[in-house]
């Protein structure tokens, strides 16, 4: 199989060059991956999101119901209890305030958790960005070298590489 041989100004090749090249390719490949997965990522945080908003919507219906339920009862009570109905009424009422009572701590509960698993999300995103971020910078470094011709740029453009794939694993590990 023939190599790709990268010739300079003077016409000898450059092997620095070749590898300087296959490192910006494979970072630029993993940083189209993070970039996706982060994508992904702030996707699911706004659906989360939106689901938490749409329990804690249906959690202040319920304590609607439920504070209507108790003005008719002091109402009834204030206006008097000796019309005839009033005391099956109020135990209706009653029934129902503990039924309210008892949903609204259920949608209550799956709301928070909807706004928990919404933060770990928006964690992981957080690391997907920093990932995605470091992996352009390592590009653009790797990419300097060509113009520049100065081995400084390969060994930072590794580094902030090494640390973006390792932020962008440790968001997706989370």
């Amino acid at each position: 199989m023939a190599e790709i041989e990268f010739k300079t100004e003077g016409g000898e090749s450059d092997p620095l060059g070749q590898k300087v090249g296959v490192l910006a390719a494979v970072f630029a490949v993993l940083l189209a991956v993070v970039s996706i997965a982060s994508h992904r990522a702030h996707t699911t945080a706004v659906v989360d999101k939106s689901e938490a908003n749409d329990q804690w919507s249906f959690y202040q219906s319920k304590r609607i119901k439920f504070h209507s339920l108790e003005l008719g009862s002091d109402l009834i009570t204030f206006f008097g209890r000796d019309k005839p109905g009033v005391e099956e009424t109020l135990t209706r009422y009653d029934a129902e305030k503990h039924k309210y009572e008892k949903e609204s701590k259920e949608i209550e509960e799956k709301a928070k958790e909807k706004e928990a698993e919404t933060r770990h999300v928006e964690a992981e995103a957080l690391r997907f960005d920093l990932g995605e971020g470091m992996l352009e910078i390592s590009v653009v470094l790797a990419s300097l070298y060509f113009i520049a011709r100065r081995k400084i740029f390969p060994v930072v453009s590794l580094t902030f590489g090494t640390l973006g794939v390792v932020i962008a694993i440790s968001g997706a590990l989370m």
